[in-house]
């Protein structure tokens, strides 16, 4: 892949700020959007608002949800017992645990992250669950560290925006893939077109806001990387939350998070 300045500029950007993430108490998703991403009271209650379960949270191990995302993939998954899963931008390995459960110990899940602090982060929660059946890898989703048609589903909450080149991020999943594979995640989309002003601000990038792609243009990018059965449904109630993530820009106007599906056949 050849990369641009302002490809590595957006890349930076985001790898420093979720380094901060995994490292301090700010937070991720929207530059403001947590508060204290560390205080597992209010991370609990920003997944459950984001649409997982009380049961969900509480299952997880201490230090591995924090409260980051969009949504909740897990809901459209429908992982069975077996299977390998790989989530893409894993952070402190929160949907990497609730897959685990369901996919058993004949299953596997792959996380990849690209930022160092959250990998660490992800593999001692590992080590520390004594769960078996997670691999946590670093690596980028533009070039993912994983075997050709090796994968079941794939899984991802809030981060394909945050690429600068998501039609190779959308060619990589369907890469490694196996016939039959599919694509469940959770990320937002551009609602109308974005300003320039915001377009061009990294903090803003880094908050999963400034480089939202379409509906439609995540439609093309998904065909042309030979994905089927595409599906993408916006979640307008999901404003509520996007407001939060940068006071004063207007987030919630331009953005809203949606469920995107596709299978490889």
């Amino acid at each position: 892949m050849v990369e641009n300045s302002s490809d590595d500029k957006i890349r930076n950007a985001v790898r420093e700020n979720y380094a901060k993430v995994a490292t301090t108490s700010s937070c991720g998703c929207g530059p403001t959007c947590c508060s204290n991403s560390s205080n597992s009271n209010l991370a609990a209650d920003a997944s459950i608002a984001l649409g997982y379960s009380s049961e969900d949270v509480q299952s997880a191990p201490e230090g591995s949800n924090m409260g980051l995302g969009c949504g909740n993939p897990q809901a459209i998954a429908e992982l069975k017992q077996g299977e390998t899963v790989l989530d893409l931008g894993c952070g402190g390995g929160f949907d990497c645990f609730l897959a685990s459960r369901k996919v058993g110990t004949d299953g596997l899940v792959i996380g990849v992250d690209m930022t160092p602090e959250m990998v660490s982060k992800a593999r001692k929660n590992v080590r520390d669950s004594g769960e078996t059946n997670i691999d946590i890898r670093l690596g980028e989703i533009e070039n993912l560290p994983v075997a050709d048609n090796s994968i079941d589903v794939i899984i991802s909450n809030c981060v394909i925006n945050l690429s600068p080149n998501k039609q190779r991020v959308f060619k990589e999943a369907f890469r490694v893939l196996k016939a039959g594979g599919r694509l469940a995640i959770s990320d937002v989309i551009a609602s109308t077109t974005i300003p320039e002003d915001i377009k061009k601000d990294l903090v803003l990038h880094a908050g999963c806001i400034a480089g939202a792609s379409t509906q439609n243009e995540v439609i093309a990018m998904l065909k042309e990387a030979g994905f089927n059965e595409i599906r993408v449904k916006n979640k307008e109630e999901s404003k509520s939350f996007i407001k939060d993530w940068a006071p004063g820009s207007g987030a919630e106007n331009y953005v809203v998070s949606a469920n995107i599906q596709a299978i490889k056949l």
